[in-house]
């Protein structure tokens, strides 16, 4: 039974294509049955193109830090984490996770020897991030707030 259905399609394909009127030299001629899914799907986006004119861009904004539109921002740090760097440094940097006033919660360094920082201390961060460092956008700013200003090295 399969065999005089495929017999009957084979037939009716051929068919289909001999009613198919010409087209002319300017467009491609489109028939279901002896052209691939892919090529039919490219004729169709290239037809769609051509007749809403081309896809309209979307802006995609290359700055995806929290720490965007200000150059300055308050928070309120979380947590005081060490972070270690990438391959070729080594170290222990000193950092906190700070919440700032937007809501956002970035990490951020805290730059020179030693500091005071703990739970809900305040803190005014701003922008930059560090290159050894994962995931570190931000720093924070000593001496303004309730971190001390950097002391001296020994």
């Amino acid at each position: 039974m399969f065999s005089r259905l495929g017999g009957l399609l084979t037939g009716l394909s051929t068919t289909i294509r001999a009613s198919v009127i010409p087209a002319p030299a300017t467009f491609t001629q489109f028939s279901a049955f002896s052209t691939s899914f892919p090529v039919w799907r490219n004729n169709f986006l290239q037809f769609i193109h051509n007749r809403n004119g081309p896809p309209k861009r979307r802006a995609r904004s290359k700055d995806k830090s929290p720490i965007s539109g200000y150059s300055h921002y308050k928070g309120i740090v979380l947590k005081t984490v060490i972070r270690h760097p990438k391959k070729p440094n080594s170290g222990n940097r000193k950092c906190a996770i700070v919440r700032l006033s937007t809501g956002a919660e970035v990490c951020a360094y805290i730059p020179n020897v030693g500091h005071n920082l703990q739970e809900h201390s305040q803190v005014l961060v701003k922008g930059g991030r560090r290159r050894d460092l994962i995931s570190v956008k931000a720093n924070i700013v000593r001496g303004k707030f309730d971190c001390a200003p950097a002391g001296g090295r020994k």
